[in-house]
């Protein structure tokens, strides 16, 4: 099972649905999100909220604004961030059975915007000061420079690495010797980048 990150565009939209929850205790209406977010029609904006429901990021009720957040995301206070643990293959990696707990950490510490922290396992990039325990706050985008630390998708596997871009593939850095890169070629597997590097949180 193959899973593809959210585009700008729909993450975007995401934001605007969870404030606007958050706000005014129910969801936006179709024209609603159309005009916040300068969608062409009601059918873009329609084809947009599809999307989001098919990758997990909302739900459908049948009542009157019937849309609402999945069960584990839908308690996230504005100053709160969920811990992302292991992630089951082939799920968002902000599905409800990802998320060991919700830390009181205002997302506006980190530039850009922290939308999750991932417990760091292993130490493939202690030199780059990330260490086995640590929570990796992390911005969600589907793009990245070449050079950043990334949380990327390869398969159904997740992994933090720092991205290069040779010319026909992708490979997936660590910042340890004693590991091997990890080289992608896109035309053999699924790969995606679910977020960006943004901070580090170390338990004491």
């Amino acid at each position: 099972m193959s899973f593809k990150p959210l585009s700008d565009r729909q993450q975007q939209t995401l934001v605007f649905i969870r404030e606007y929850l958050r706000e005014q205790g129910l969801p936006p209406t179709l024209r609603e999100i159309a005009e916040a977010m300068g969608f062409s029609s009601h059918s873009s904006a329609q084809t947009c909220i599809e999307s989001l429901v098919r990758k997990g990021e909302l739900e459908r009720s049948p009542q009157h604004r019937g849309l609402r957040l999945p069960e584990g995301l839908a308690s996230f206070r504005e100053n709160e961030l969920p811990l992302i643990g292991r992630v089951a293959a082939g799920s968002p990696i902000l599905a409800a059975e990802n998320i060991e707990s919700q830390l009181e950490v205002d997302p506006a510490l980190f530039r850009p915007r922290a939308d999750y922290l991932l417990r760091v396992v292993g130490l493939s990039m202690r030199d780059a000061g990330i260490l086995d325990g640590d929570y990796l706050a992390v911005h969600r985008t589907a793009t990245a420079d070449d050079g950043q630390i990334v949380v990327a998708r390869v398969d159904e596997d997740v992994t933090v690495k720092r991205l290069k871009r040779t010319h026909n593939r992708i490979v997936l850095l660590p910042e340890n010797p004693d590991f091997e890169p990890i080289e992608v070629d896109p035309s053999r597997h699924a790969f995606a980048i679910e977020g960006r590097y943004v901070g580090i949180i170390r338990r004491s």
